[in-house]
């Protein structure tokens, strides 16, 4: 019976697959965070509110439209701990995914779209997967 030892970074210039499936994971979950973060403050891409299940504002009691700027706010902090420490920022955007999955269920609708964070989430668990170091806030 073997075991996989973590890999170091001169292990993984021997595996460049691995490293650029890393690369490209890390900056896919580095940009995409932060850009749909910082639009949650213009809507130039979305009208966000209408994601939000009602429920939300019941539980929190704060209108839509500043639950999405707390959003916005975790979105653009979790993006930037994937660049800074992957293994745990892939962690923290999988559990947002998560969150954001359920969200989608309770609303209803949306079912499309909580599909594909569903393949997002899987992606972010890749990325931890890939990631250097041994421990989760590497």
């Amino acid at each position: 019976m073997t075991t996989k030892a973590a890999h170091t970074p001169a292990q993984a210039k021997d595996r460049p697959g691995e490293h650029q499936a890393f690369l490209l994971l890390r900056t896919v979950f580095t940009v995409a965070p932060i850009v749909f973060g910082l639009d949650k403050f213009f809507n130039l891409l979305v009208d966000w509110t209408m994601y939000l299940a009602p429920v939300a504002t019941s539980v929190v009691p704060l209108p839509a439209r500043t639950i999405m700027y707390v959003v916005g706010v975790v979105e653009v902090i979790a993006g930037i701990a994937v660049a800074v420490r992957p293994r745990f920022g892939s962690l923290l955007v999988a559990v947002w995914l998560l969150g954001i999955i359920i969200n989608l269920l309770v609303l209803g609708g949306f079912y499309d779209v909580a599909l594909r964070d569903f393949g997002l989430l899987v992606g972010a668990l890749a990325l931890n997967r890939l990631s250097p170091g041994t421990g989760i806030f590497r």
